[in-house]
């Protein structure tokens, strides 16, 4: 039977972690509510006018005025931005596209699924490469594998991932052959192989900053006073590393791999172009060089709403991971 003194202290805690847990709605909730508004109002900063890219250079002023009052950009800006308020809330959409007439919702659920997995496998060989990486540099601290590995985040941080799109280009795929220069493949199989050389061009922007993070965290761990005990007790080395060690280092590791997921998603659009993937980021490039303002909104948007949820869901599982906040939960 639980005490009257642990029934209020897990009353409090729940209390506290609902307190917390709104907090973090409202705050994505405002996030995406000003990412909206930034939206609207700078795309139609961008200079251009979809109407004379519709009509073609030599439009006359008074087919392009018609085709203004068609396309609503005759209305007062704040007109315009409460249709599209209520447009975005009543369908999910931002509107039809200005030079197909297809919904910009329909458009993007056309092109998602291959970025999706994009940046999934990009995200999964991050990981992977990551662990393996910093496990190595700090099981062999101011070794010589130590060194290389730390060497490594100073030299890549600064370098375009474009660049290194291309750069992987003609190395593996025009002088190897190991991989398409381009495309994606038909089949599950086809599409996993062609995505594999963009996932790790997207994945090698942010292995330096998660190497350098979990050797950090790896190595207060490992210098760490239950550490010591464990060894003392002669437990398995293998066991404290796997078990115990990277246990407890993966969390900041993990937080600032949910910080950093604007910049992957931003990265996959731009790896796209360089590998000719018919993803989002291919939509975007040729939306933005049309002035097709509702499908830019539309991207902008979805983009902007996937980070806040992901950014969230990470947020909510640190702190449910972390031993530290189990009394506020």
């Amino acid at each position: 039977m639980m005490m009257p003194g642990k029934l209020q202290s897990s009353a409090a805690g729940n209390r506290t972690s609902y307190r917390w847990l709104t907090a973090a709605l409202i705050r994505a909730a405002v996030v995406i509510l000003c990412v909206m508004t930034a939206v609207f109002f700078l795309i139609r900063i961008v200079p251009g006018d979809p109407a004379k890219m519709i009509l073609g250079e030599y439009s006359t002023p008074e087919a392009i005025a018609a085709m203004h009052h068609t396309l609503g950009l005759d209305l007062p800006l704040w007109e315009q931005f409460i249709r599209f308020v209520k447009l975005l809330f009543t369908s999910g959409d931002t509107g039809n596209s200005i030079i197909s007439g297809t919904s910009t919702r329909v458009l993007i659920a056309e092109r998602a699924p291959v970025t999706m997995l994009l940046i999934g496998m990009a995200c999964v060989i991050a990981i992977v490469i990551a662990l393996l990486l910093a496990t190595v540099a700090a099981t062999n601290k101011d070794k010589l594998a130590d060194h290389l590995i730390r060497i490594f985040p100073a030299i890549t941080l600064g370098m375009p991932i474009f660049w290194v799109g291309i750069l992987f280009i003609m190395l593996l795929s025009v002088r190897l052959r190991w991989f398409p220069v381009g495309g994606v493949g038909e089949g599950w199989s086809g599409m996993l192989y062609s995505l594999t050389l963009p996932a790790v061009t997207v994945a090698f922007s942010q292995i330096p900053t998660l190497v350098r993070s979990l050797r950090a965290q790896m190595l207060e761990v490992l210098e760490s006073d239950f550490v010591v005990t464990l060894r003392a007790a002669r437990i398995p080395g293998r066991v404290i590393l796997f078990k115990h060690v990277l246990r407890n280092s993966a969390l900041p590791t993990l937080m600032l791999l949910g910080v950093n997921i604007s910049y992957l998603i931003g990265g996959t659009l731009v790896v796209e172009q360089v590998f000719g993937i018919k993803g989002i980021g291919s939509l975007l490039f040729t939306s933005i060089s049309n002035r097709d303002f509702p499908v830019i909104q539309g991207i902008a948007l979805y983009c902007a709403v996937s980070v806040v949820i992901i950014s969230l869901l990470v947020e909510i599982l640190a702190k449910w991971l972390d031993p530290r906040t189990k009394g506020t939960r």
